[in-house]
């Protein structure tokens, strides 16, 4: 005879006792007494078995809302870490109205998603109203930018974005490129996407769950009848109520919580962000079952007392009955709660199918709900009763078998599951939760395909760069180690190329972001064609790629490779009708020679690469460990500069400047000097170019303009019959604009009139775009000063342009004024330079002048003024006041005359 298998039973029925009679008095005294007994004892027993189920749920529910929560606040983190990659790398107010329109953020979810320059102004929004607007006074700002931890931070956000507490405010740090605080990212999500699903069905009539800040006062309840709460007092305090990692306690109407019900308390607390999860089960519901089976058995008793023993035993197995039947209508009651906790998931309730051994065999879908079956192209008639097996082993197989009896063993089961590719189904990805109740499981299953494909997309574009189609950093620096570890493992070499584009900041300034953008792309395609294709190569930076070359046999083969990319990038890029030079400097470290690591490799490479930069453009150079003593002496001298701006160190020297013919001062260079308290007066020569290269030249310009500006009032003040002063102003100061603003206010400050003041600009700072570059001038001019083109012949000025810029002195660089003596070409080639710059209506200033022979020459050849070490050295302001006294600095000659 076969054995089928059979649907185990949902309760085990329990077995009445018997007792012996004596004698009828004894009997009905003894049948009352055993039947009290054993109804308390049964009661009691009842009461802690749904008391701990209680306990369990919440649990459970606890435990599952942490991990929903953290899997979604982990979504925000990966968010907010591309949203902080994209603007690290492109810094452009439109880029949310750009990803917004590219199809993120669309979500209602997403009430504000903002980024914050490092004042806390709003330079990027996909809420417009919101640019300009001034965040910098939240305590989120301030915590990221007293902390260089990049790390995701939640809270409640700022009134500027129009809500209160039901919103939760993601923010992330922002970093620029030496790792100092550069702005805040702010995302701001409706606080109903982490609680909205809770219903009645879920969690019974009262039923609570709430997600609470560990660290500050975040804190959103959402109550099962739809009432949400946000920041409010609900729930009970932190403290005796609900403290730790996790836990479950029950509290009651009068010291529990706010609004008088009696709950069962869970809470569990994230293992990966600051948040506790928090989940309270009515009890009124769940133990009206042991109410009754309390009244239906003390009723049973008393009239047991008063009949024979086999009376009382009728009522035992009634009361039995009973409480089975109490029992399976509360498992089916719970498990529906569970099931259908959404309507757009598809549920199912599947029964346990065991052999004669008590296994399980198999599952038996016993209900569903059309969603469900629809998932799997098929109707609902057909697919309950059906088991897993019957419907397609193929479909389902063994692993979703072996899941469902895992669930049976833990009770819980919860997962996210790629479906299997079959023209049946509609669902490619699916979020399975599976709770056993009972002798069987409530299955949820609901549709994740579009969050996976999203989540998909995140992925690529955090490793792929969108412009380059190259591997961003993140990505390569994942890939490193994998890599680094086979070449290790095969005893092969590698080498890490980091690759610098020269003058792509002045193809940027000069022909905007599109040209450049457009250099980059095709910088990319040429450096992918000079490589094998088992190198590896990636977008580290604005204008910077890296290169792996494994397998890769010494140096030899590095600098081969190396010198083809500086050789390649040496010829001009071709986009429209125009030609883009851009050169390339490299760096290169050994592995393992220069670092065993990803990290120490790159940075060494990059230290290389500095410092071979700075040596000159256009070249490779290998790591070696003095290069790292190099730069940490720039970044001592940096810091060095840094302080001697705040301690007042600077100090203005004054070259006279006199007419070549009579000798008269007729004005005075105010040149900086740096008076160090240890090493004395620094010379420009040791810490110009750093200051240049470091973009500090900008703050000494402001002090040097405020400085000639107050000894101009002081000399006044001590009745210095004065000449005016000219100021140097560094390419980077100009360019950036704003000397004009820097020198009315000094003039205003020290009321100095314009006419003792002259601007002197190089001719390298009127490189760029000549409307930017005219508009400042006339705002200089406007001022009433002179405008002098220093150093003239070592630029780019041409004559048209030096015509359509209107100067108002020519200052010739010494290297003519040396040639004067030399050569007969050096008197002609400064001969033309003098009647170019008369005829445009301007004077002519010899610099350099140190001998007599030379000053004969210029008069000769009608140069106006003249400046060097035969008139005078660079002197303090004292000595200066001196010489302005004195007046006539030269001789005059016969042949001056």
């Amino acid at each position: 005879m076969s054995h089928h298998p059979r649907i185990a039973p949902s309760v085990t029925p329990h077995r009445s006792k018997r007792y012996l009679v004596l004698a009828w008095p004894l009997l009905a005294l003894l049948a009352c007494i055993a039947l009290w007994g054993v109804t308390l004892v049964r009661v009691d027993a009842e009461q802690e078995r749904v008391a701990g189920q209680i306990r369990k749920d919440a649990a459970a529910y606890a435990e599952a809302y942490e991990q929903y929560i953290t899997r979604s606040v982990a979504q925000m983190d990966q968010i907010t870490m591309q949203l902080k990659f994209s603007w690290e790398n492109s810094r452009k107010p439109e880029l949310l109205p750009d990803m917004r329109r590219d199809g993120m953020f669309t979500d209602s979810a997403f009430h504000v998603v903002a980024v914050l320059d490092r004042r806390g102004i709003v330079r990027s929004s996909t809420r417009p109203g919101l640019i300009g607007t001034d965040l910098a006074d939240g305590p989120y700002f301030s915590r990221h930018r007293d902390n260089n931890s990049t790390a995701l931070r939640l809270g409640t956000t700022p009134v500027q974005f129009g809500a209160a507490d039901d919103v939760v405010l993601f923010t992330r740090r922002l970093d620029d490129r030496e790792d100092e605080f550069d702005g805040v990212i702010m995302m701001a999500v409706d606080a109903r996407y982490f609680t909205s699903f809770v219903s009645p069905a879920t969690l019974g009539a009262g039923g609570i769950v709430a997600l609470a800040g560990s660290e500050g006062r975040l804190r959103v309840e959402q109550r099962s009848d739809g009432a949400a709460f946000f920041d409010t007092a609900t729930l009970p305090r932190r403290g005796a109520a609900w403290s730790g990692e996790q836990g479950v306690r029950e509290l009651d109407g009068a010291n529990g919580f706010a609004d008088g019900q009696s709950r069962v308390l869970g809470w569990r607390q994230s293992p990966v962000y600051p948040l506790v999860a928090l989940v309270g089960l009515p009890r009124a519901d769940t133990l009206a079952a042991t109410n009754t089976y309390w009244t239906d058995s003390r009723d049973r008793a008393i009239a047991v007392t008063l009949c024979l023993m086999l009376l009382g035993a009728v009522g035992a197995v009634l009361a039995q009955r009973a409480l089975q039947r109490g029992t399976e209508q509360d498992d089916v009651r719970r498990a529906y709660r569970t099931a259908t906790e959404s309507g757009n998931d598809g549920f199912y309730m599947a029964a346990a199918v065991r052999g004669r051994d008590g296994q399980i065999v198999d599952f038996r879908i016993v209900d569903c709900n059309e969603r469900g079956a629809f998932f799997y192209g098929m109707t609902r008639d057909d697919l309950v009763g059906a088991s897993l097996t019957e419907i397609d082993a193929g479909l389902f197989g063994e692993d979703l078998l072996a899941t469902y009896r895992k669930a049976m063993e833990a009770g819980f089961h919860e997962d996210d599951r790629r479906m299997p590719s079959d023209n049946r189904l509609n669902i490619s990805w699916g979020r399975r939760r599976l709770v056993r109740v009972g002798h069987g499981l409530a299955v949820t299953l609901q549709d994740i395909s579009e969050r996976k494909a999203h989540e998909s997309q995140l992925e690529r574009l955090a490793n792929v760069d969108s412009l380059t189609g190259l591997a961003t950093r993140h990505a390569f620096l994942e890939r490193m180690p994998a890599m680094l570890a086979q070449a290790h493992n095969t005893d092969m070499g590698a080498a890490l190329l980091f690759i610098d584009l020269d003058e792509f900041k002045h193809i940027n300034d000069s022909h905007g972001h599109a040209t450049g953008d457009g250099v980059l792309k095709c910088a990319a395609q040429r450096l992918l064609s000079l490589l094998r294709p088992s190198d590896q190569v990636a977008r580290f930076g604005g204008d910077e790629f890296v290169v792996l070359l494994t397998p890769c046999d010494g140096e030899r083969q590095a600098a081969s490779v190396a010198a083809r990319i500086v050789e390649a990038f040496g010829v001009p890029f071709l986009l429209g009708d125009e030609l883009h030079a851009v050169g390339a400097s490299i760096g290169i470290s050994m592995y393992p020679r220069d670092g065993a690591d990803a990290e120490t490799l790159v940075r060494h490479s990059d230290i290389a690469m500095y410092v071979g930069k700075n040596d000159g453009k256009g070249q490779y150079r290998f790591f070696d460990p003095s290069l790292s003593t190099t730069l940490n002496s720039r970044a001592r001298l940096k810091q060095h500069i840094l302080e001697a701006l705040e301690g007042d160190q600077f100090v203005l020297h004054y070259q006279p400047r006199v007419d070549a013919r009579s000798g008269e001062l007729l004005s005075m260079e105010a040149l900086v000097r740096w008076h160090h308290p240890t090493l004395g007066i620094v010379a420009p020569g040791d810490f110009i170019p750093l200051a240049e290269s470091t973009g500090l030249i900008v703050r000494i310009g402001e002090v040097v303009i405020d400085k000639a500006c107050a000894q101009l009032a002081a000399w006044r003040e001590a009745g210095v019959a004065l000449v005016p002063v000219s100021i140097n102003v560094s390419p980077k100061q100009f360019l950036r604009g704003g000397v004009q603003r820097q020198l009315r206010a000094a003039m205003v400050r020290h009321c100095v009139p314009a006419s003792l003041i002259e601007v002197e600009i190089t001719e390298s700072a009127m490189m760029g775009d000549q409307d930017d570059i005219l508009a400042e001038l006339a705002a200089l001019r406007a001022l009433g000063v002179k405008l002098h083109v220093d150093d003239f012949g070592t630029g780019y000025s041409s004559l048209s342009q030096l015509q359509r810029l209107k100067m108002d002195v020519l200052k010739v660089d010494r290297a003519f004024t040396n040639e004067l003596a030399r050569s007969k070409e050096g008197k002609v080639f400064f001969q033309a330079i003098v009647s170019m710059a008369h005829a445009l209506g301007m004077s002519v200033v010899a610099e350099g002048v140190e001998t007599a022979e030379q000053l004969a020459i210029l008069r000769g050849l009608e140069c106006n003024e003249v400046q060097g070490y035969f008139i005078a050295r660079p002197m303090p302001a004292h000595e200066m006041a001196v010489l302005m006294t004195q007046r006539y600095l030269l001789e005059v000659t016969a042949s001056a005359s």
